[in-house]
């Protein structure tokens, strides 16, 4: 789930080596095409376990579209309210809704633990946003409060859209579907829902190299890679435990922006930061072992799936 996220942080500072391609692009060739890509490498999986995935093709669509609709939201929104706000909004309000999703729909009961760490991360995230976007504020560009308010709301879609195909993702898994399986049929169905938009949007993608290249690496690198990352690690953690992990995109993204693009953070920025970390620490410390309880933030290990090695 860490390595997923770092490799999310990365999406928004390669976006900046291609700025004529416009949000939808970008976000149709990042998870279009790479959520195309998954269900090639999950095919004989698919195909396996077809049955099964037939019998919950309700959850299968709901991720399926969530996944069409989440990447044109998410890059909307850091299009209009700023890198940033964007990333904060859609990542840092994921858990929540996650956790809501979660608690309606499964009935899971929230450990003070995961409060002690939702509240550490979208504390750190909080912050975060207000630093950078004070810092933008006394450039020249500045943005008017409608297509601010326009971005936020953008993200609120990405960050519902997120915990829903987590969710989905989640629940597949652990009716014993495979998590290659689970995924490839998830990303696979909603990649082809974004290529109409690529296909509308997309001519930009193709004008030059550096901005194919930029499209290549975010359907390869982020979304390829880090959703196959992300599938494995939904195997063995909640979806709401999933999305909270994922708050370290918004820490990776910045420092980025600060060693990379030449963004200067100020120390409300960089505490946030701190904050995420620690949100990070007290959720992936092992529990004591002479609890009595286990935590519901983990799967017990019998009703995870095992997944069998490819040629076995």
């Amino acid at each position: 789930m860490l390595a997923a996220s770092v490799l999310w942080g990365t999406t928004g500072t390669a976006a900046t080596f291609a700025p004529g391609v416009g949000p939808l692009a970008i976000g149709a060739v990042a998870m279009g095409v790479g959520g195309l890509l998954q269900a090639l490498m999950a095919a004989p999986r698919i195909s396996h376990h077809a049955s099964r995935l037939r019998e919950r093709r309700g959850t299968v669509l709901l991720g399926a579209a969530s996944v069409a609709v989440y990447p044109l939201a998410f890059y909307s929104s850091m299009h209009l309210a700023g890198v940033a706000v964007g990333t904060v909004v859609s990542i840092g309000t994921a858990p929540l809704a996650s956790a809501l999703i979660e608690r309606v729909v499964d009935g899971r009961r929230l450990t003070r633990r995961w409060m002690l760490a939702a509240g550490l991360g979208l504390l750190g995230t909080v912050l975060l946003c207000v630093a950078e976007a004070a810092h933008a504020s006394g450039g020249t560009g500045q943005t008017s409060a409608t297509t601010t308010l326009l971005g936020i709301a953008l993200g609120l879609v990405a960050a519902a859209t997120y915990a829903l195909y987590s969710w989905a993702a989640h629940r597949l898994i652990t009716h014993e579907i495979p998590s290659r399986a689970a995924m490839g049929a998830v990303f696979g169905l909603g990649g082809l829902l974004l290529l109409p938009v690529l296909a509308v949007t997309g001519a930009p993608l193709v004008a030059s190299w550096s901005n194919a290249a930029v499209g290549i690496y975010m359907a390869l690198v982020p979304m390829f890679a880090g959703y196959v990352l992300f599938g494995w690690g939904l195997a063995h953690v909640p979806a709401s435990t999933a999305t909270t992990l994922s708050l370290l995109e918004p820490a990776v993204a910045a420092v980025l922006a600060v060693l990379v693009v030449g963004e200067r953070l100020p120390a409300a920025g960089w505490t946030g930061i701190a904050l995420v970390v620690a949100c990070l620490a007290v959720l992936t410390t092992p529990a004591r072992r002479g609890s009595r309880r286990p935590s519901p933030d983990t799967v017990p290990s019998s009703a995870r799936p095992v997944e069998q090695a490819p040629g076995r």
